[in-house]
């Protein structure tokens, strides 16, 4: 039964980790009918549920309506003399973040999971051993045992993290007080995040990215449009640009960085945030004496298609395995692990159908090739636009920059790529996730009725404009 775990020591599957991949495999795992049991030394549900995506979005959630605020009069609402305080919508983030932990723990107890509270490291075969915070070590066994560790922000050595002068996204979420000055060192999803909620708060952002462009990972077209936004906003962009020293003193830090024209450039800023990336959690887990396998290139526990390692009976999901380093994309694989283990498998993860989400204002999200990597692999392709002004929906909200981008194979009319940039991008993508899934054709995502007045029409439109023929613009 769920609890600490004192009173039993041997399991079906022991999961080392609690984050979305180690919990929701657990999870599965016990409905499949394993005894299992959790080993985690903090919160349930990881870095994403307390310390990552969920009071991130909280933030953002505030962030945005700070942002709708100024535009009021609008709506017939005038309000003199607004203030905007970062605290309370801090609270609120760890209030949030506060239940869903509470909820991870409740459904422990639904399916009798075990938690067991310490720092799990492999001990020999089947054996895990788990160190509480007192120190005290005991050992437990299993046939099976998933490591699901997660991963940590990743410090350069010109950019060293101290909590104080210089972030990680870890410690910007615990801010009470917007800096007057922010550097953000990254553009990538957390980056462009945290730019949006502490210029909404009123910090005067500066973005550094050594690429030649904002959210890199995403289809050009999109990184255009969020850059033009954000610097519409106010904040400094710098892409093509290679930090060099980052200098802490009493009253901030010194930046000193090249810019895209190689003019060195010298940035007092108050605080820095550094968004340059994750690396796994993968040391001192006991890997090395079991003769498990890590990756080349990032120290990633290596795995094949069902997360097994070359060590049998031990796998690995989520941040530590490598891969799109995404909350959704681990919980999958804990699922396909544990139905692997359980003879009940379907499928294997489908690594080319995970939908990547960029939750600031405007929002993106999209699955599937760019238009660059669709061109890279010499694929025949039509692609289609349909912009938000065309949308009723979004016109009524006064919500209607961005766009749907479509990018579909000519010869079959499947689904290549899908990218939008706008009002609520993050839920819509989800419906191109779905057609890819099913190998739908764009002709069938708009042969299926969307209702009227509403965003999902322009899913339709974007397909029809992928075909040569929208309706609306």
């Amino acid at each position: 039964m769920a609890g600490n775990g004192k009173e039993q020591s041997s399991f079906d599957l022991i999961v080392v980790g609690g984050g979305p991949g180690g919990y929701v495999g657990a999870i599965r795992a016990a409905q499949l009918g394993m005894d299992v049991a959790c080993v985690e030394a903090d919160k349930l549900g990881g870095v994403c549920l307390n310390i990552g995506c969920i009071p991130t979005k909280s933030l953002l959630t505030s962030a945005l309506l700070v942002n709708e605020l100024a535009g009021a009069e609008a709506h017939g609402i005038t309000m003199s003399d607004l203030q905007v305080s970062l605290g309370p919508a801090q609270e609120r983030s760890r209030k949030v973040a506060d239940q869903l932990n509470r909820g991870v723990g409740m459904l422990f107890k639904k399916n009798r999971i075990t938690h067991v509270e310490g720092y799990g490291r492999l001990a020999g075969k089947g054996t895990v051993e788990v160190e509480s915070s007192d120190g005290e070590k005991r050992k437990l066994t299993a046939k099976h045992i998933m490591i699901a560790t997660g991963s940590r922000p990743r410090s350069l050595p010109f950019l060293e993290i101290d909590g104080d002068r210089i972030w990680s996204s870890d410690h910007a979420l615990f801010v009470k007080d917007a800096p007057k000055t922010l550097a953000i060192i990254g553009s990538g999803a957390i980056g462009m995040e945290f730019a949006d909620i502490f210029d909404a708060y009123g910090s005067e952002v500066t973005i550094i990215e050594a690429l030649d462009r904002v959210l890199p990972l995403e289809d050009g077209d999109v990184s255009k449009h969020v850059e033009k936004v954000y610097r519409k906003r106010g904040m400094t962009i710098h892409t093509g640009a290679r930090l060099e020293e980052a200098k802490p003193g009493e009253n901030g830090v010194t930046l000193t960085f090249k810019d895209a024209k190689g003019q060195q450039q010298t940035l007092e800023v108050e605080r820095v945030l550094s968004a340059v990336g994750r690396i796994p959690n993968t040391e001192d887990l006991g890997l090395d004496s079991a003769g498990v396998k890590l990756t080349e290139k990032g120290n990633f526990i290596q795995v094949d298609e069902w997360m097994r390692t070359n060590v049998e009976g031990v796998y690995a999901v989520g941040d530590c395995a490598g891969r799109q380093l995404l909350a959704h994309k681990a919980s999958h694989e804990g699922v396909a692990c544990v139905e692997k283990i359980a003879g009940e498998a379907h499928h294997a993860v489908d690594y080319d159908n995970i939908p990547n989400c960029t939750y600031c204002h405007p929002e993106v999200a999209s699955v599937g090739l760019t238009e660059e990597q669709a061109k890279e692999q010499g694929l025949d392709i039509q692609v289609g636009k349909f912009p938000w002004v065309g949308n009723g929906r979004a016109l009524a909200h006064g919500d209607a920059e961005g766009f749907i981008k479509v990018i579909r194979d000519r010869k079959y009319s499947e689904i290549v790529g899908a990218h939008i940039v706008g009002p609520h991008a993050t839920e819509l993508i989800a419906e191109f996730v779905l057609g890819r899934h099913l190998e739908a054709t764009v002709e069938e995502m708009d042969k299926a009725i969307h209702p009227h007045p509403t965003l999902s029409e322009a899913v339709a439109e974007a397909a029809l404009a992928a075909l040569g023929r929208p309706i609306h613009i």
